[in-house]
């Protein structure tokens, strides 16, 4: 149990943190003031006083460290060479590609796993959501109900679902083995055996990824003009005309960043195949969790950082190519 003194510690650490924030911010709209608006008689003096604090902040949070991780993939750092490492350029990022991640799987694996796990569960986390939002744009009784029901698996916290289903998965205990039982079919080792292993953590993402998709999908189909429908019934276009014609096109720029976010989230998931792969198993390790052994297990922190970059490329690159190769963010840049 957390005791009075911690809590009052705790609050007072993030009460100073957010007074150097405003002293900061205070400081520099101060600075910026004297600059640009009596030094300067800037015309746009506000627009750059507005975003100051953030520019400031992002680059606090996101420039230095990632700068920082820039140089600490081009050197040796390790708990042997932890105080002092030394500078080894492009070695780690060849070791990436050339030498074991983990104890044995090499990269190539880790990544083809990666995009296989990453195109089951976007395809189920689409198509299971977009059948759902079709089903509830319906008019229908207790829709509000569904909705409620349906989004709670994406509601409920991630580790404590997950954990919930990993006890689902027991061998022996598990509700699902005892359904197979019941069935006649032998138990399966969903938390001991690769392929197994593999099954339950798609099964378990999938489960929990649809809900997020099915709203994100129903908020697009709510935005549809029920004109465009009649018109296309007045013409004789029937059920799968009307969806292929007017339904897909209008909720494509809905539905294209909704799957490069879920591409991102699914790719670099760590709480599902970390918690479920409890037994370390290698062959069920993505890309994201070998980087985390590697970094935190293995100690290679020069290594593990060449490692993330190499995973921030692949997901930019991804990126920029659904993007120019799908078109449907066109009109809003």
């Amino acid at each position: 149990m957390i005791d009075g003194p911690t809590v009052l510690k705790s609050l007072q650490e993030v009460g100073m943190t957010v007074l150097v924030i405003f002293i900061g911010t205070a400081i520099l709209e101060t600075i910026l003031y004297l600059i640009l608006v009596r030094a300067l008689h800037y015309r746009f003096a506000l627009p750059f006083m507005l975003i100051a604090p953030a520019v400031l902040g992002l680059v606090a949070l996101v420039v230095i460290p990632l700068a920082w991780e820039l140089w600490i993939s081009m050197t040796n750092m390790s708990l042997k060479h932890f105080k002092v490492p030394e500078f080894i350029g492009l070695t780690n990022y060849v070791k990436v590609f050339t030498q074991p991640v983990l104890k044995s799987v090499t990269f190539l694996p880790l990544f083809l796993r990666t995009i296989l796990w990453t195109f089951v569960n976007i395809s189920f986390h689409v198509l299971g959501g977009l059948g759902l939002a079709l089903l509830l744009n319906r008019k229908m009784r207790g829709r509000a109900i569904y909705r409620t029901l349906l989004v709670l698996p994406w509601a409920v916290p991630q580790v404590i679902a997950v954990l919930a289903w990993r006890n689902e998965f027991h061998y022996e205990f598990g509700f699902i083995n005892l359904m197979l039982r019941d069935l006649g079919i032998a138990p399966i080792a969903w938390l001991t055996t690769p392929v197994p292993n593999f099954i339950a953590m798609c099964i378990t993402n999938i489960w929990l990824g649809i809900p997020f998709m099915m709203i994100i999908l129903l908020g697009g189909l709510q935005s549809i003009n029920d004109e465009y429908y009649e018109a296309a019934q007045m013409d004789g276009a029937n059920a799968w005309q009307q969806f292929k014609s007017i339904t897909m096109p209008l909720i494509a720029p809905v539905m294209t960043p909704a799957i490069i976010l879920g591409t991102v989230w699914t790719f670099n998931n760590f709480n599902i195949p970390f918690f479920i792969n409890q037994n370390e198993i290698e062959s069920s390790d993505i890309l994201v969790t070998a980087l985390f052994r590697a970094s935190f297990q293995y100690n290679r922190y020069g290594f593990s950082a060449a490692f993330a970059f190499v995973i921030f490329i692949l997901l930019l690159v991804y990126t920029i190519f659904y993007l120019k190769r799908s078109g449907t963010l066109k009109g809003a840049v």
